[in-house]
């Protein structure tokens, strides 16, 4: 005789644990609807180079901006940057910043290869010249980009290129 007791009190539970998910999942898609009006992706092709002076130029190659929202951050880009490492920079009209995203120095890469021992190895290697693409989440205030070298642990940057967007 317990038994349908607490078989009638599960279903309840059950029933109303069902109403209160479906309810917050409703507010939430009707929330990104609005936020997601027109999403933008832009996509950003430059070459980062190295001269002997161990001074960085970014040469421009294209943009494209395409309607479209990023699944995720990509784990291209990391959280906190290291001397060296680049700072992309969203900016308004007034020059002001919006957003901004850190990026790992594109002209060191570490590779990973089997060595005549057959054991792995890493290998860090220094390049003098690396592609650098870029595809960010668009903020519809955005007039220019700018790329930036981080030159201290307190995370100052000095510009290496602005890139116009409109």
């Amino acid at each position: 005789m317990i038994y349908p007791k607490i078989i009638n009190r599960l279903i309840i539970v059950l029933i109303l644990f069902c109403i209160t998910a479906c309810a917050s999942r409703k507010n939430l898609s009707q929330e990104n609807k609005i936020l997601e009006s027109n999403p933008q992706l832009l996509f950003l092709n430059y070459t980062i180079s190295i001269n002997n002076a161990g001074k960085k130029k970014i040469h421009f190659i294209n943009k494209k901006i395409a309607d479209g929202k990023l699944k995720s951050n990509s784990s291209k880009y990391i959280k906190t940057g290291n001397i060296n490492d680049l700072k992309c920079i969203q900016l308004d009209e007034k020059s002001k910043e919006i957003e901004s995203i850190l990026i790992k120095n594109p002209l060191v890469k570490t590779v990973e290869f089997v060595n005549d021992s057959l054991i792995f190895e890493k290998k860090v290697l220094n390049l003098n010249s690396a592609p650098l693409s870029l595809r960010i989440q668009l903020n519809s205030k955005t007039k220019s980009i700018v790329i930036s070298e981080i030159v201290d642990t307190l995370q100052n940057s000095k510009p290496l290129i602005t890139t116009r967007i409109y």
